[in-house]
């Protein structure tokens, strides 16, 4: 029974490290920490045996945005049929986030050997392990983690428990992980934007017959220099409003297309030099294609990703992101040219 729930745990896990989607720019963060932990065990019926507990300590390393990898020592001790158990090991693990922020979800997997004591009788084999978990930031240099592992354990004819040599656990692990070292921020991208050149002071012009952002709002009234192109703005020549068009995901996907890509590093670049002090929600919207609590979802995810991709590349503003899904059209939903004018993103400027 305890095999036939545990398995599709695995092969979900497994699914989800299959499907990733790839990083638009590697994390600065490659510091390496360690990480102790207490576990809780779930033991197989194939043991005989009750739950238990234990703790170990990890030590490890993030390479990028999404990857970590790390070693780990564990000892879990519990009692059953044939006395007391000991279980002593450690393990190399992968794990994978979908995104890093304060909360940060994952899915590892593990290899390694362990030594396994049921009273007398003792024996090395190895383990495999695969799970879900996340971390939780309470600052630079200190995470909340705890995560849930299906572990397979063969004994290699030890014949530590009579009948078997294979076993089928579960562990919970809590604990924190401690960063070694400053938390590096992102950097922006220097703006390559050439100077225009020095205007000669007996030759200025009156600046209400000048509009350098080409916004609508002449030099004495613009209080938002550096608009970006396309953005409505107000009288004051902030930006409040922009429409991101065209093909910027890929089909029935969150994951940003290149073209999208593209788009999103002019409004960076723009953003960066010139932020305001106004929050940015970014706001999917789709056609009504799909169901509605379906398009909801998938505007929410693509709404993430946009805001996700702008905190890579620098934007300082603070971002928030909101699916609409099908309720906000702005084309008539009847036709082809229609649906691709309801596919899109927004960026709005809240006061």
């Amino acid at each position: 029974m305890f095999t036939k729930k545990i398995l599709p745990i695995a092969a979900l896990t497994g699914l989800a490290m299959m499907t990733q989607a790839q990083a638009a720019d590697q994390s600065q963060d490659n510091r390496w920490y360690v990480a102790p932990f207490a576990t809780f065990i779930n033991s197989g019926g194939d043991r005989h045996a009750r739950d238990g507990w234990g703790g170990g300590v990890g030590v490890g390393k993030i390479i990028d945005q999404h990857f970590n990898v790390e070693l780990k020592g564990f000892y879990q001790g519990f009692g059953g049929d044939n006395g007391p158990w000991d279980l002593a090991g450690g393990s190399a693990d992968a794990q994978y986030y979908l995104f890093r922020d304060k909360f940060s979800p994952y899915v590892v997997v593990g290899l390694g050997g362990m030594n396994t004591c049921a009273s007398a009788n003792c024996g090395i084999g190895f383990i495999g392990e695969a799970g879900v978990g996340a971390t939780y930031e309470v600052n630079d240099n200190l995470l909340i983690r705890s995560d849930v592992r299906y572990r397979y354990n063969n004994n290699l004819n030890a014949h530590v428990q009579p009948g078997t040599d294979e076993f089928h656990d579960m562990t919970v692990n809590i604990g924190v992980v401690i960063p070694f070292g400053d938390k590096p921020k992102y950097a922006a991208k220097s703006d390559t934007r050439t100077a225009p050149p020095p205007i000669v002071a007996a030759s200025k012009p009156d600046c209400s017959a000048l509009d350098a952002d080409a916004d609508g709002v002449n030099d004495c009234l613009d209080k938002c220099p550096g608009t970006i192109k396309g953005a409505t703005v107000d009288l004051k020549g902030c930006a409040v409003r922009l429409i991101l068009k065209g093909e910027h995901f890929r089909y029935d996907s969150a994951e940003l297309g290149l073209n999208a890509k593209e788009l999103l590093d002019g409004v960076a670049k723009d953003l960066i030099p010139f932020p305001q002090k106004n929050e940015i929600q970014v706001q999917g919207h789709a056609s009504s294609e799909g169901s509605d609590s379906y398009n909801m979802k998938l505007s929410q995810r693509r709404a993430n990703s946009v805001v996700e991709y702008l905190k890579l590349k620098g934007v300082s503003n603070k971002l928030s992101a909101k699916g609409y899904g099908e309720t906000q059209p702005i084309a008539d939903n009847a036709t082809e040219a229609g649906k691709s004018e309801n596919r899109r993103v927004e960026l709005i400027w809240i006061e």
